[in-house]
């Protein structure tokens, strides 16, 4: 049964505004404390130009510093900047994204993975069958789409960075590679916070993976292995048929994706514990997964895991 506390919903926007925010964001507001990053609208005066120096997303109008964008604004010395909330995604070296490809090349790979521009992985950046790290042949060439072909969802790190800007991933390590099992849930970067792990493996039997670039893949639970690169199956890592999940299972990913977008859509940033909590709580609470998309269910688990925090 849902035991949510109940909302009342007087006709007035200060309740609109309470509903849509998570508590964490809320403290951010307070324009006067510049010590954090905060939530800001376009045209909001943010601080004194005697005092700060305009960054990206802000101008000066009559000696104010003004927000341009809507974001989280933030302050580095005397620098203030706004990071947009609908911004695309701004990589570093390092970054785990998900991304679908877009595109086969000759010896490389367009993807999508929600920058300025297709990002690409090329041929000699990923494992072929056989585990053995080997200079690609014509051949290896020649089967580029028995790898990944157009519409293929991947998991990648990002490598380094063109001249031009554009991401050069790779997939050479056994983590990484085609994903299947599952469903993409697309979020604004910014929300997705850096962890020491994005492989999050929930008890549920349901694995999420938080891609840096705004996609998170939630699919079925895969056992870990430690056969090393030499028990590389080639096979089953490009393979493009999914394995038979159970409806359990299927309820889960469910439950979870429609979590995530609730948590999304009230600009809750996300993280492993954040998201284990709210899973915790909806379990706890019966809350059925078709209930989760429900307006007022979903302000109601926000306001319950920022009241547990």
């Amino acid at each position: 049964m849902l035991s949510f506390v109940s909302f009342s919903q007087p006709l007035d926007h200060a309740y609109h505004d309470a509903a849509r925010h998570h508590p964490d964001v809320d403290d951010l507001m307070d324009v006067d404390d510049l010590s954090g990053s905060k939530l800001t609208c376009p045209g909001e005066t943010i601080t004194s130009s005697h005092d700060s120096m305009r960054g990206h997303g802000t101008y000066v109008d009559k000696e104010e510093v003004i927000a341009s964008v809507a974001g989280t604004m933030e302050r580095v010395n005397k620098l203030v900047t706004v990071r947009a909330i609908r911004a695309r995604y701004n990589a570093e070296v390092g970054d785990l994204v998900v991304g679908r490809i877009t595109e086969v090349q000759p010896r490389r790979w367009k993807v999508d993975a929600n920058s300025r521009q297709d990002a690409v992985l090329m041929l000699s950046s990923v494992n072929l069958p056989g585990g053995v790290q080997r200079r690609k042949l014509e051949s290896d060439e020649l089967q580029m789409r028995t790898f990944f072909e157009e519409g293929d969802l991947l998991v990648a790190e990002v490598q380094a960075f063109f001249s031009d800007g554009a991401m050069s991933l790779h997939t050479r390590s056994l983590k990484y590679g085609k994903l299947r099992n599952g469903q993409l849930v697309v979020v604004p970067p910014i929300l997705v916070q850096r962890l020491k792990s994005h492989f999050i493996a929930l008890p549920c039997g349901v694995d999420l993976i938080l891609g840096l670039n705004g996609y998170i893949w939630v699919s079925k639970h895969v056992k870990d292995t430690d056969e090393g690169e030499e028990g590389f199956d080639g096979e089953a890592v490009y393979s493009n048929q999914n394995d038979d999940i159970d409806i359990a299972t299927r309820s889960a990913i469910s439950r979870v994706s429609n979590i995530i977008r609730i948590l999304a859509a009230h600009f809750v940033p996300l993280s492993d514990i954040l998201l284990l909590e709210a899973y915790d709580m909806v379990i706890e609470r019966e809350v059925d997964t078709k209930d989760l998309v429900l307006g007022d269910v979903g302000d109601a688990l926000v306001a319950a895991v920022g009241s547990a925090r």
